[in-house]
């Protein structure tokens, strides 16, 4: 396993394989400008046919095997993304974790209507929005999920009140455009 960690090239990687995924955990948080750190991409795939065969492919290319106790070196199946398990991978630039459903049993339809459009070098991509990633959060029995919610709850109340400023101040400057 590489030390270098480059998730941005994993995620470019499903882009440009056209892998229809939504980033979820906190690489979904720290693009909505969380301040978390994290050393992997979480992603929940569409499990449809022929997605599992673009991600196949594509995880093939970054040399990904499941991350495994033992080292055992076992690379993925289409078995492993069309079920509702999770697929905990290491890749050539970091670990990815392809899961097929979250907390409460949200698979990628179910998470659709709570995604974000962020852009990514160019490109569009899925992001759970913060507002669901903390609704999962607080149902969540991990430390971890626990220790960041203040965290998460306290970017999403800034982001609000950004979205508050900016709704006054173009107010304020259509106002002054009338006088």
């Amino acid at each position: 396993m590489r030390t270098d960690i480059d998730l941005s090239a994993v995620l470019e990687g499903l882009i440009k394989a056209d892998v229809k995924f939504i980033l979820v955990g906190g690489l979904a948080a720290v693009v909505q400008g969380a301040p978390v750190t994290t050393m992997d991409v979480d992603i929940v795939h569409q499990r449809t046919a022929e997605n599992i065969v673009k991600l196949l492919s594509f995880l093939k290319s970054i040399d990904s095997y499941h991350r495994r106790p033992d080292n055992k070196i076992i690379e993925p199946t289409e078995q492993d993304f069309s079920g509702e398990g999770h697929a905990l991978l290491s890749t050539r630039f970091g670990p990815l974790d392809v899961l097929a459903v979250i907390e409460e049993e949200k698979t990628y339809d179910n998470l659709l209507e709570h995604t974000v459009e962020i852009e990514f070098r160019g490109n569009t991509i899925k992001v759970l929005d913060l507002r669901m990633i903390i609704e999962l959060k607080r149902s969540s029995k991990d430390p971890k999920d626990k220790q960041r919610l203040p965290v998460l709850e306290e970017t999403l109340r800034q982001l609000q009140d950004m979205v508050v400023d900016d709704i006054k101040t173009g107010q304020t400057n259509n106002n002054n455009d009338n006088k």
